[in-house]
């Protein structure tokens, strides 16, 4: 292995919010690839492919995802790079992932590929993934489950306007723990990363909801200086 040629390679890890099948409470899923192909051939790996040699990092992440899952995602950011000795013994080359991750709305989830070799899976119930794909996949959800309480990265799952309670909700799903509505409200307001707005979502037995939308001026991530390529 020492001696093995190199080659690079995208992942990406996408997160919606889809009701799990048994609660029917939103909680993370992710989009998977069946692998054709040997090493691994029949197991379930995240949507990826070779990196070309004019090709940026960011732009051969979209367009591994648009060939496989028909997913092009508004939030996509690089995670990590995984090229550990060990990722795939039996073959000839070593491969270094750069790994994205990507959040996507439901209604934005629905409209990818799904069929035999392409399926959504719960985030917290995957089936024995391809390489280190689990490890991947782990390391992307203590990602998420951090910067969601620092940044307006929950946006990505909501559409352009929604109420405290929705937002609140995505929160919650992603964290996996039940968050005092007061208290939430007072952090939010306090943060100054929402815009109050004149409508209202009706309906219901409850009150009328004041709409919000993010403030526009507030990137979802602040990656700083560094522009992706």
């Amino acid at each position: 292995m020492a001696d093995a040629p190199l080659s690079l390679a995208v992942s990406t890890v996408i997160f919606a919010l889809r009701p799990h099948p048994r609660t029917q409470l939103p909680v993370l899923w992710v989009p998977l690839v069946r692998r054709i192909r040997q090493p691994h051939q029949g197991r379930w790996a995240l949507p990826g492919g070779p990196l070309g040699a004019q090709e940026g990092l960011a732009a051969a992440a979209a367009r591994t995802l648009q060939e496989t899952t028909r997913l092009s995602p508004s939030y996509l950011e690089q995670l990590y790079a995984f090229g550990g000795l060990d990722r795939a013994p039996s073959t000839a080359e070593r491969t270094v992932s750069i790994v994205y991750w990507a959040l996507v709305r439901p209604e934005e989830a629905d409209a990818g590929a799904v069929g035999v070799n392409v399926r959504w899976f719960v985030a917290d119930e995957l089936p024995e993934l391809a390489f280190d794909h689990s490890l991947i996949v782990e390391y992307a959800l203590w990602r998420l489950r951090n910067k969601v309480e620092y940044s307006r990265i929950a946006a990505a799952f909501l559409g352009e306007s929604f109420t405290l309670a929705e937002l609140r909700g995505v929160h919650e799903a992603v964290l996996q723990r039940r968050l005092d509505p007061a208290n939430f409200r007072r952090q939010i307001e306090a943060s100054g990363r929402l815009v109050a707005t004149e409508e209202f979502r009706t309906g219901g037995r409850h009150r009328p909801a004041r709409l919000y939308r993010h403030d526009h001026s507030i990137q979802l991530t602040d990656n700083g200086p560094l522009t992706e390529s």
